[in-house]
């Protein structure tokens, strides 16, 4: 077939304008993004051979060779894994299929140190030949196609890709890099030539790849007396480990080594904030290499991604992400799961049925929490940096692993009142250790912000007694709290539902004289408003499930509590936005005796008088004046405002507080 031309996809185009133009500061990761397409290619032959042997023609080494022809400027990296079709050729280097691809360009800093880091999380590696070649040829065959089905694609770059048929004898891929010349003079020169060195690229191998599990060879040099150099001899060596560093002995490994392995799969540049490496044996013997990465990845809470460890059997590798390894929560965790007891023809139904991964997955949950736990109680600048990436997820498992939420509710970590700043750093440990005398519950409050849940008027007694209130503001945490209900014993509490006694609680900041004055002025002021909560009561209707004297305010006039059982209003606001159905909820109106607009509205409500029936029987006043009606109805949306709800007529609320605004300024 004649060369054929075609055009990349647009979002290529843009890539690679990047690649070439803002990434040279860290050229070095083509060779590790490579090389790593090439270990993947001969994991997927390997994989794929379990059902049909034939795909190794006669040669089931599997191995990756890097070489370079400094005369050429070329650098040549090859492997004899599964190749690729001509169609494959078209889907893979013409077009960018993944959904990642915006996501990718948004996350872009400017920062071509970090930028470079996001390559490989991307799935974008292979165009990253572009940073030091001017010209990239690929020539691959796919395992079990004929040697006539060879695809030669070649490429400059700038928009265009050239493909054709060729034949080659081997399965696999060579991939040839045609270096750019050296650009500017001095110390602004740009040059890629101190990579067409033996040393330079064993080092670059050496860096990022030498955990890579399938041998990388390079050609053998020996010093040659004569000519005084080095001569490179016509037979390879593997110049990295090329052995599963999970299978060595803890005794062997560094911690150097341990991050180094890390980097070269998670293809970042980033340390891991923790791992842990562990044999197990028993009913079931594996051996589990687990990550805690220190950055989330941009597609964590993408549910149509997969997520998971990598799984091996018997050092042979099978899936990529198997997510049967560890709970859903959890998703967040790298690693590698190589198991003895699997059969090496495992699928993912098979997966989700085995006793034997039941048991890996319990054993490496209680893995990664036990991790958690000695971070939380060693580390915590890097446990706040965990909670920060990933404690959304964390929240997730007291809804998916009852059996370990004890232990999640010792991880957990939340905003208080008595937080500093806005990181979540309180435990409920350290909320229980802060505890009033006489205090039986654990506060909260929900709300759509920090700013939202400190001036919340359902705080203010609490904040004159000085107890503790968690502020929750994740979009998770309602859901959350409908499985976390009590911790050591203790229960937790909405500040906003049903009713609230705070009589046993002893506190410094109110003496008992105090207490006993508010709760006689209380019962006073119960008598005298019983008239104006009742109409107020019969001005809302049902809007409202009662209108009451509340124990909760001090500066506010008002506010509106759920009653025990019914959902917050937070919750409420959070299911509509979602569009689904909240369940019915009737909030409750609470008033303040003490503030002046509710003295007002109980005056209000004794002018108007009681209700008057004519001698005909029919209605003559039914004791409610226009003025407290707009007063009781302004009270009810203001405490709708107060707690991020929205007035169910804006304008009618605008009038009547304009109305009112007037009357203040003598203008009516």
């Amino acid at each position: 077939m004649s060369k054929e031309k075609m055009a990349f996809q647009t979002e290529v185009k843009q890539l690679l304008h990047l690649m070439i133009h803002s990434l040279y500061s860290n050229r070095d990761i083509f060779l590790r993004e490579l090389v790593s397409n090439a270990s993947d290619a001969c994991d997927k032959l390997r994989v794929e051979a379990l059902a049909d042997d034939q795909l190794f023609e006669g040669d089931a080494e599997m191995r990756i060779r890097v070489g370079f022809d400094a005369k050429a400027r070329t650098i040549t990296i090859s492997d004899n894994g599964i190749g690729m079709s001509r169609e494959e050729v078209i889907n893979n280097l013409g077009t960018i299929a993944r959904s990642g691809t915006k996501e990718f360009f948004s996350k872009l800093s400017g920062d071509s140190a970090k930028d470079s880091s996001l390559i490989g999380q991307f799935g974008v590696g292979f165009y990253s030949s572009f940073i030091v070649a001017d010209h990239v040829t690929v020539i691959t065959r796919r395992a079990g196609l004929p040697a006539g089905d060879a695809v030669r694609w070649e490429s400059d770059g700038t928009g265009e890709f050239s493909l054709e048929s060729v034949e080659r004898a081997e399965r696999g891929t060579d991939i040839i890099l045609h270096l750019r010349e050296p650009e500017g003079e001095g110390e602004e020169a740009k040059s890629h030539d101190d990579l067409l060195s033996h040393w330079t690229i064993k080092e670059i191998l050496k860096r990022y790849s030498d955990h890579i599990g399938i041998p990388i060879e390079m050609r053998k040099r020996d010093w040659d007396d004569k000519k005084n150099e080095y001569v490179e001899k016509d037979e390879w060596e593997v110049v990295n480990q090329a052995s599963a560093l999970w299978t060595r002995p803890k005794s062997e490994l560094t911690d150097e080594q341990y991050k180094a392995f890390y980097k070269s799969f998670a293809h970042g540049l980033e340390d891991p904030l923790a791992y842990t490496h562990n044999r197990v044996e028993g009913r079931t013997e594996y051996t589990q290499l687990l990550y805690i990465p220190g950055k989330a990845p941009f597609d964590l809470y993408d549910r149509q991604q997969r997520h998971g460890l990598k799984l091996y059997i018997k050092r042979v590798f099978i899936m990529e992400d198997a997510e049967q390894l560890l709970p859903n929560y959890l998703r967040f965790v790298r690693g590698v799961v190589d198991s003895s007891d699997l059969p090496l023809n495992v699928s993912r139904e098979i997966l989700q049925e085995s006793r034997d991964v039941k048991a890996i997955r319990e054993g490496c949950t209680k893995r990664i929490i036990g991790l958690l736990e000695d971070m939380a109680a060693n580390k915590p600048d890097d446990y706040k940096v965990f909670w920060k990436e990933f404690g959304q997820c964390l929240k997730e498992g007291f809804g998916e692993d009852f059996a370990n939420k004890e232990r999640l509710s010792g991880l957990a970590r939340f905003v208080s009142t008595a937080s500093t700043g806005d990181e979540p750093d309180v435990s409920l440990k350290d909320y229980l250790g802060r505890m009033k005398e006489g205090q039986d519950k654990v506060f909260y409050i929900t709300a759509d912000s920090l700013s939202a849940a400190r001036t919340s008027p359902h705080l203010e007694v609490f904040r004159k007694k000085g107890i503790e209130v968690l502020l929750l503001t994740d979009r998770i945490d309602e859901w959350m709290l409908s499985f976390l209900n009590e911790f050591e014993g203790k229960a937790l509490q909405s500040v906003a539902k049903g009713d609230l006694d705070l009589s046993k609680v002893k506190s410094d900041a109110v003496n008992s004289a105090e207490e006993k004055a508010a709760e006689k002025a209380l019962k006073e002021a119960e008598k005298t408003s019983k008239s104006a909560l009742e109409k107020a009561q019969k001005i809302l209707g049902d809007k409202v499930k009662s209108v009451r004297l509340s124990q909760r305010l001090t500066d506010s006039a008002c506010c509106l509590v759920s009653d025990e059982q019914d959902v917050s209003g937070h919750l409420e606001r959070i299911l509509k936005a979602a569009g689904q159905k909240a369940p019915d909820r009737k909030p409750i109106l609470e008033l303040n005796a003490q503030h002046p607009i509710v003295q007002a509205l109980v005056a209000e409500a004794e002018a108007a008088g009681g209700q008057i029936v004519g001698a005909d029987g029919q209605q003559v006043t039914d004791g409610v004046s226009d003025t407290l009606r707009d007063l009781v109805w302004l009270l009810h949306d203001q405490a709708l405002l107060a707690e991020g709800g929205q007035p169910e007529d804006p304008a009618q609320f605008v009038r009547r507080l304009n109305g009112f605004l007037l009357k203040g300024l003598g203008k009516l």
